[in-house]
């Protein structure tokens, strides 16, 4: 009984049904390795960038720089591994289907259920700072303003965190342009992935464009005598839950910003060559971002005293001294494009997890249905999109950006593993791309990733996400686990 139990969370799809399943597939493969450059960059550059950075600096002081490199080493190491599996498994689930494939059914759920962390949790925030900039630029422009209940989401508690009942009602206010721009994405996504792709396309342009900008700009009042002290609370406490300042636990907060290159990988089934074009998205969009990260976050410490750097908007705040309405208009229009594109690529990366999920019944099949004529997942695209909306309308998310982070700490781990387990087990299989220095590489991916969550989180964060995976067991084992998996596409045991 026991044997049978276990040997149902070890279930795993085999490599092969994947490949096939790549053939029959009813989304519309339209998108090439330029379009999933611009999806990976539509997700990492956004409000990461104009948001994190200052308090990552508060936490850092100019080592800020070297918090963006070692968050980018950890995702380097995991961004090779899936650039291995997405050239393998060309299908779209990201690293879900990437653990089912290899360490089986309930490791595949746990990872399926952190991604909404990265993806539809994460959305909701960026649609709140959309929201934001949008009402700035239009009580700057036409001196126009919603009513106070309608600007922003926020609960005033009379007691403590985890009393949701002790709220007072007439201090309670929703954000409603926030939900209203999550639904629109959505009906964009539902209308179809070409034409997602190319407003993405558009968005990331005019945010890249918005950053060089701020960097040619700040360049007039850069003063190296600002990266002094470099680095003034060294690397930090290390120490598990220590956070607090320092380059570790900066580089755990401004890991937010990295967040998003495997977006690349749920378009696999919608990709014309994903064999070739999933690692050029992963790898070429963790390239550009990390360059792009580094060289505006040298340029604002160089521009201004470390301890004066702006924690709300530290961008446009650093060019004040120029007295230029044109770049602020510039900057914000790349907080509004920025923060558009971020929204609607992780809604894009959610749906196509959902759909890939409930197609393998760890969800009702009947939300994967695809749309016949804009060949998308529809339904699902819609039911996500209703779940952030409400979440943008009425719940203040920023306590949770952490919890994203940690959830894409443990799917970079399970992909690594992944890896690992596929050279050993499966030695035979032709890959596409291989990472090198394997298992060296993903070992070292798998480390950084524990060391940066665990020293550079506080406990309070692993106490909301251990919470988190207790609920999504719950939900598995009263749902996913009893239904019957499809028929030959499954294998048990080693292989």
């Amino acid at each position: 009984m026991a044997n049978g139990f276990l040997a149902r969370l070890m279930r795993r799809t085999s490599i092969e049904s994947l490949q096939a399943e790549e053939q029959r597939t009813g989304l519309r493969r339209v998108l090439g390795g330029r379009d999933l450059i611009a999806i990976g960059l539509g997700t990492m550059i956004g409000g990461g960038i104009f948001t994190t950075i200052g308090p990552g600096v508060a936490k850092a002081g100019p080592a800020i720089i070297i918090a963006f490199l070692l968050a980018g080493l950890a995702s380097l190491f995991a961004a090779l591994c899936y650039a291995e599996l997405g050239s393998m498994v060309p299908i779209a689930g990201s690293a879900y289907t990437y653990a089912y494939a290899t360490l089986g059914q309930l490791v595949a759920w746990i990872i399926g259920w952190d991604l909404i962390l990265e993806y539809a949790v994460s959305a909701a925030p960026v649609a709140s700072a959309f929201s934001s900039a949008v009402q700035g630029a239009a009580s700057a422009l036409w001196h126009v303003a919603l009513p106070a209940w309608a600007q922003t989401a926020h609960w005033e508690h009379a007691g403590p965190w985890w009393a949701f009942w002790s709220f007072d009602p007439s201090k309670t206010t929703v954000d409603v342009i926030g939900a209203l721009f999550v639904l629109a994405l959505s009906a964009l996504l539902v209308i179809g992935i070409k034409e997602t792709a190319t407003s993405n396309n558009t968005f990331v342009v005019i945010k890249i464009a918005a950053l060089v900008v701020f960097v040619i700009a700040g360049l007039s009042l850069f003063h190296p005598s600002n990266l002094a002290p470099f680095a003034p609370y060294g690397w930090g406490t290390i120490a598990f839950g220590a956070s607090g300042n320092g380059i570790v636990p900066a580089a755990a907060l401004v890991f937010f910003t990295y967040i998003g290159f495997d977006t690349a990988t749920t378009t696999a089934e919608e990709t014309r060559n994903p064999k070739v074009d999933v690692p050029v998205g992963v790898l070429g969009s963790l390239a550009i971002g990390t360059v792009i990260y580094c060289t505006v976050a040298l340029v604002l410490v160089g521009v201004v005293p470390w301890q004066h750097v702006d924690q709300s908007a530290a961008l446009l705040a650093a060019l004040a001294p120029l007295h230029s309405p044109i770049l602020d208009a510039i900057i914000t229009i790349g907080v509004i494009a920025g923060t558009t594109s971020v929204a609607l690529t992780s809604l894009l990366g959610q749906s196509r997890i959902f759909y890939v999920m409930a197609r393998d019944r760890m969800l009702p099949p009947a939300v994967a249905a695809v749309h016949p004529r804009f060949k998308t997942p529809a339904r699902m695209t819609i039911i996500t999109g209703v779940i952030v909306a409400l979440l943008a309308f009425c719940v203040p998310l920023d306590a949770l950006l952490e919890l994203v982070n940690i959830g894409t700490f443990s799917a970079f781990i399970i992909v690594c593993a992944g890896v690992i387990w596929l050279r050993y087990k499966r030695p035979d299989l032709p890959r596409p791309f291989r990472s090198p220095l394997v298992p060296f590489f993903p070992l070292c991916g798998i480390a950084l990733s524990i060391f940066l969550s665990s020293v550079g989180l506080g406990p309070f964060t692993w106490l909301r996400f251990v919470v988190w995976l207790l609920v999504g067991l719950v939900i598995y084992f009263c749902y996913g686990f009893r239904q019957p998996v499809p028929g030959d596409n499954v294998i048990r045991g080693d292989r």
